[in-house]
């Protein structure tokens, strides 16, 4: 049964409330009977923690897709650790058909200062007919903890061609989702996001559609032209969350270069104006920035494409530098032995803190200096 723990960091001992076991057993066809229940074996925590306004957020998908399993989002008081709310995406529906885990590749679930949540799933079961859509699948939502035992659906996208999307396996969830700051020009609240099939999607945060047209069903074009922008076929799958610095946002798809969009009056260049020389082979990386303030930035990236699954034998993952404004390469830990990292771990992302990058690896924690 999966369990929330609260761990005392400098000595790694379990603290205070925890442990508490994690699970909901809720009405729903969609594990074939009449109720719906999170268990160990089907599901796993994917998505980064929140902590939010005294609440810990703990968002579910599956292992490997074995069904059957859904998106649940949990809420828990950070003080006692009692469950007070939860989501799931597909309640009902039939045992291979519900699915819409909340993947995301590990980035973090999402939140703004009005305390609106945000995350996008995975593909399964969407509901066409109502609105709100009962099933979620392939949706980029805005949620809210109103303290009642459900979060509430404040808002949300699904691609008008979210049945290709669940049909080829093709997640909008894969990637995490990014808040930009504060825009100027017509939209002032947005977020960015993008999944495997390589769309990005930009969407006002305040009203996350036009005309509240969630789900655009009828002269779309394989378009979306009720969010405020979106860019076809400029990067490929997203397997990370994308990063922001200086009005300008950086992605990184599988079997892809990083790619640098300025934004101009709250939409993003609809070609990358700026490329990193090396590719990243599946699962690309999650750009990460340091800088001082507003100048100095460096993106700094993970090839993990050697974790042993997209590659014959296991290997160690290679830390990059590149320079923020050129994404021309300033350092990459394979150059001398000594700074070779550890065994790549899949979605290893690096942690920048006190002039040191940290990078997590199969066997050892290594450090880097933030000056290459």
């Amino acid at each position: 049964m999966p369990v929330l723990h609260a761990i005392d960091i400098t000595t790694g001992t379990e603290k205070s409330p925890g442990p508490v076991q994690i699970t909901a057993t809720i009405p729903g066809t969609g594990d074939g009977g009449t109720t719906v229940t999170l268990d160990g074996l089907h599901h796993l925590n994917r998505p980064g923690l929140l902590l939010l306004n005294g609440s810990i957020y703990v968002a579910y998908a599956s292992h490997c897709d074995t069904w059957p399993y859904h998106g649940w989002l949990f809420a828990y008081n950070a003080s006692t650790f009692t469950q007070t709310s939860l989501l799931i995406t597909t309640p009902n529906g039939s045992l291979n058909s519900t699915l819409g885990g909340f993947w995301m590749s590990g980035a973090g679930v999402a939140a703004d200062s009005n305390a609106n949540i945000f995350i996008a799933s995975g593909n399964g079961l969407f509901d066409t007919l109502n609105v709100p859509a009962q099933e979620l699948g392939d949706t980029i939502m805005k949620l809210f903890n109103t303290d009642s035992s459900r979060l509430s659906l404040v808002d949300y996208f699904t691609p008008s061609n979210q049945s290709t999307l669940d049909d080829g396996d093709t997640d909008v969830g894969s990637g995490g989702v990014l808040l930009l700051p504060d825009q100027p020009g017509g939209v002032t609240h947005e977020l960015v996001e993008a999944g495997k099939e390589g769309t990005i999607y930009v969407i006002n945060r305040d009203q996350m559609t036009a005309g509240n047209l969630h789900y655009c069903q009828t002269g779309c074009n394989s378009r979306d032209p009720q969010i405020t922008q979106e860019i076809q076929k400029e990067i490929n799958g997203l397997w990370s969350a994308p990063a922001y610095f200086n009005g300008t946002v950086y992605f990184c798809g599988q079997q892809d270069t990083i790619k640098a969009f300025p934004l101009s009056n709250g939409l993003l260049s609809t070609s990358p104006s700026e490329t990193s020389g090396h590719p990243f082979p599946f699962p690309g990386c999650t750009p990460v920035v340091s800088a001082d303030g507003n100048t100095n930035g460096i993106i700094w990236a993970v090839d993990t494409s050697t974790y042993g699954v997209a590659a014959p034998s296991l290997g160690p993952a290679v830390l990059y530098a590149f320079q923020a404004g050129t994404l021309s390469m300033l350092w990459n830990s394979s150059q001398t032995g000594s700074d070779t990292a550890g065994d790549a771990v899949k979605f290893a992302v690096p942690t920048i803190a006190n002039g040191k990058v940290y990078l997590g690896t199969q066997t050892e924690l290594d450090i880097y200096g933030t000056h290459p």
